[in-house]
C-alpha cells in the first residue's frame, strides 16, 4: 500500500482530489515561500528599511526564479525547517550579492512557512467552494423534482413515517449549504499573515513592525491579526474543525447511499460504478464506500491536529511538525470526499417502485403512528396506543394489513387518507422544495 493514496499511482482515481492535489506538494510550498519572500522585500522597500532597488530585485527575482525542492532536502533534514536552505538557495540563484543579503530581512522560518501555508489555503478553500456550490446546485435539483415522492423514513435502522425522497436529499443538503455559508467567516479566521520575528516581538523587523506586517497582509491580500500567532494555533484548528465537520455532512450521505442500494431495497441507483471480479450481478457502492473512510480518516486526523494545538512556550517544532504530517492529508481527504459527493449528485436517481414497495410492505405497520393519533381524537391518547399495540400485535400474528384491522374495528371512522403515504408526509414536500428554493439564490 501506498504512503498516501491521493498520489499513489495505483489509488489515486479511487481517491481523487482533482486540482487541489497540486496545492499540497514541494514545488507549491517553494513558489508560496518565495513569493512571501518577495512580497516582504517589497514592503520593506517601500518603506526604507531595505534598499528600493534591493527590494525590486529581489521581488522580481520571487517571481521568476525556480528552486528544486530536492536541493534543499539535506539542510531542512538538518536544520528542522525548510527556511534556511531556501534563503541560501535563492541569494545563490540571483547572483547579485549586493541585494541577496536583504532576502528574508528580520522575519523568521515560521513566518515564511505559515504565511506560505496560509496562500496555497486560500486556493484551497476556493477549489472547495467550487465543488460545494457545484454539489448543492445537483442536490438543489434533486430535492425539488423529488419533494413529493413518499418513501419510508427509517429510525434505528427501523421503517418510521413516510417522509419524501426530495426532503432525504435537503436533509444531506443543508449542512452542506450551511458549512458553504460559513466560508466567508472561515477565511477571516484563517487566511492570517505571519510575520513577527523569531519570538514574535518583531524586535529584528524595527519600530515600524506592526505597520509592516499590515503592509505584507495587503501586498499578499490576507489578514492581519494584529499579533504573532506562532504558538497559536487557532487558524489552523478553525480550519480542522470546519473541514471535519465537511467531511462528516458527506460521509453521512455516503452511509445512506450504502443503505440505500443494499440487495433487496435498491432505492437508489447510482450510475455505472463498481464492478465484482467474481460476481456478475454485483454493483457495488464504491463512492460513497470512500465518502465514508474518508470522512473516518477526516475525524481522526482532527483528533490529532486539536491534540497539536497544545504549542508549548513562544514557539514549538514538535507540535509544528504534527502539523505538517497531518493537515495535508487532512485537507486532501476532505477534497477528495467532496469530488466523490460531487460526482454522486449529478448520478443519483430514485427507485420510485422500490420505494413504494417499501412503504405498502410490511402490512401498514409504518401508518401506527397515524392511526394512534387519529385515535386519539376519540379516546384518551393512552388508551389510543394501547388500541393500536394490539392492533399492530394482531397483524404480525395472523398477516392482515393493519388498514383492513382498523377500519373493522373503527368503522365509523375516516381512515382512508391515513394509508396513503403521499398524505402522511407532513412538512416534508415543503423541507425539501425550502432547500431547492435556497440552493437557486446561491
Amino acid at each position: 500500500m501506498a504512503a498516501s493514496v491521493f498520489t499513489s499511482e495505483l489509488y489515486h482515481r479511487l481517491f481523487p482530489v482533482s486540482d487541489a492535489g497540486r496545492l499540497f506538494t514541494d514545488s507549491a510550498e517553494v513558489r508560496a515561500m518565495l513569493l512571501v519572500e518577495g512580497a516582504l522585500a517589497k514592503v520593506q522597500g517601500q518603506m526604507g528599511v531595505i534598499p528600493e532597488v534591493s527590494a525590486q530585485f529581489i521581488h522580481r527575482s520571487s517571481m521568476e526564479l525556480q528552486l528544486d525542492p530536492g536541493g534543499l532536502a539535506a539542510a531542512t533534514g538538518e536544520n528542522g525547517v525548510c527556511v534556511p536552505g531556501l534563503v541560501a538557495a535563492f541569494r545563490k540563484l540571483m547572483e547579485a550579492p549586493e541585494h541577496a543579503q536583504y532576502v528574508h530581512w528580520g522575519a523568521t522560518s515560521q513566518d515564511i512557512i505559515d504565511t506560505g501555508l496560509v496562500l496555497r489555503l486560500r486556493q484551497y478553500l476556493t477549489h472547495l467552494e467550487t465543488a460545494l456550490k457545484q454539489m448543492l446546485v445537483d442536490l438543489g435539483q434533486l430535492a425539488g423534482t423529488h419533494a413529493d415522492l413518499p418513501v419510508a423514513g427509517r429510525t434505528w435502522g427501523q421503517h418510521a413515517t413516510p417522509i419524501t425522497f426530495g426532503t432525504t436529499v435537503a436533509r444531506w443538503g443543508v449542512p452542506l449549504l450551511e458549512l458553504l455559508n460559513e466560508l466567508p467567516r472561515l477565511r477571516e479566521q484563517v487566511l492570517w499573515v505571519s510575520l513577527s520575528g523569531a519570538t514574535g516581538t518583531g524586535s529584528e523587523l524595527g519600530a515600524n513592525a506592526a505597520e509592516m506586517r499590515k503592509a505584507l497582509a495587503k501586498a499578499l491580500n490576507l489578514q492581519d491579526p494584529g499579533r504573532s500567532w506562532h504558538a497559536d494555533r487557532g487558524p489552523i484548528l478553525a480550519l480542522s474543525g470546519w473541514l471535519t465537520r465537511l467531511a462528516a455532512a458527506l460521509g453521512k450521505i455516503g452511509e445512506d447511499l450504502i443503505l440505500a442500494t443494499q440487495t433487496g431495497i435498491a432505492e437508489l441507483t447510482l450510475g455505472a460504478e463498481g464492478s465484482s471480479s467474481t460476481m456478475p450481478q454485483k454493483q457495488n457502492p464504491v463512492g460513497p464506500s470512500a465518502m465514508v473512510g474518508l470522512a473516518r480518516q477526516a475525524v481522526g486526523l482532527n483528533a490529532i491536529l486539536q491534540g497539536a494545538g497544545l504549542h508549548r512556550q513562544d514557539r514549538d517544532g514538535a507540535a509544528w511538525f504534527t502539523e505538517w504530517m497531518t493537515l495535508p492529508q487532512l485537507c486532501l481527504a476532505v477534497a477528495s470526499a467532496l469530488e466523490h459527493g460531487k460526482a454522486l449528485a449529478a448520478r443519483i436517481a430514485p427507485n420510485a417502485d422500490a420505494m413504494a414497495a417499501a412503504l405498502c410492505g410490511g402490512q401498514g405497520l409504518i401508518h401506527a403512528e397515524a392511526l394512534s393519533f387519529r385515535l386519539a381524537g376519540h379516546m384518551p391518547r393512552p388508551e389510543a396506543q394501547e388500541a393500536v399495540k394490539a392492533l399492530c400485535r394482531q397483524a404480525a400474528e395472523n398477516g392482515a394489513e393493519l388498514s383492513d384491522l382498523a377500519r373493522a374495528a373503527y368503522p365509523d371512522l375516516p381512515l382512508d387518507d391515513l394509508f396513503d403515504p403521499a398524505r402522511q408526509t407532513g412538512t416534508a414536500p415543503d423541507e425539501a422544495r425550502a432547500f431547492a428554493k435556497a440552493v437557486k439564490a446561491l
